[in-house]
């Protein structure tokens, strides 16, 4: 299928773009369709795919619920192919919520069995092959500095720990990206799409 172009260089246009690219895949023979937004921290998966979740009454899946702590990113990818084989199912499927402060999962989402369902987060795109793969990228510097202005320093003495996990994790990445884009310094909060 001929890649939708997305034109314009805002959120909502790129949006659009993503939601026509989308509307072009066909229905799954069972279970939602499923739009993985993926990337390194920083780079604007969690904005993206609310905008995109807003856009087509998708459900999202954040991948911060299914991490195991700051050490579990390829754990968390494991338990993504279990939730996404469940989806594919077309049965009842669900995810489990990760509580930071108590270094464990306390209670599980259930999930739609149609429809569509984003699925964010460093990882999205590495569990299992999905509907439509959106890779996101950023220069590190960029990254680092959206993501401490977001979780403060929680993140800041995890970052490089977590950016090996990153590096490891995309080396040996198994998926082609549909759309692959790239985010520019913010402009009135907004971040710039090319």
């Amino acid at each position: 299928m001929p890649d939708v172009v997305l034109t314009g260089r805002s959120t909502a246009d790129v949006v659009d773009g993503l939601a026509a690219r989308l509307a072009a895949v066909p229905a799954p023979g069972a279970g939602p369709r499923v739009v993985a937004v993926d990337g390194r921290s920083g780079t604007g998966k969690t904005d993206l795919a609310a905008a995109l979740a807003r856009r087509t009454g998708a459900a999202v899946v954040h991948l911060d619920d299914l991490y195991p702590g700051w050490s579990g990113l390829a754990a968390a990818v494991e338990l993504l192919g279990e939730v996404l084989d469940g989806l594919r199912s077309g049965a009842p499927a669900s995810h489990p919520v990760w509580d930071w402060a108590r270094a464990a999962y306390v209670r599980e989402v259930a999930l739609p069995t149609s429809g569509t369902v984003v699925v964010e987060g460093v990882g999205a795109g590495c569990a299992r092959p999905v509907d439509l793969l959106v890779r996101l990228e950023a220069d590190a510097e960029l990254r680092r500095a959206r993501a401490l202005a977001r979780d403060g320093e929680t993140f800041a003495p995890h970052w490089d720990a977590w950016a090996v996990q990153e590096a490891e994790l995309f080396s040996r990445e198994r998926f082609r990206p549909d759309v692959v884009l790239s985010s520019a310094t913010a402009v009135g909060g907004e971040p710039l799409w090319r």
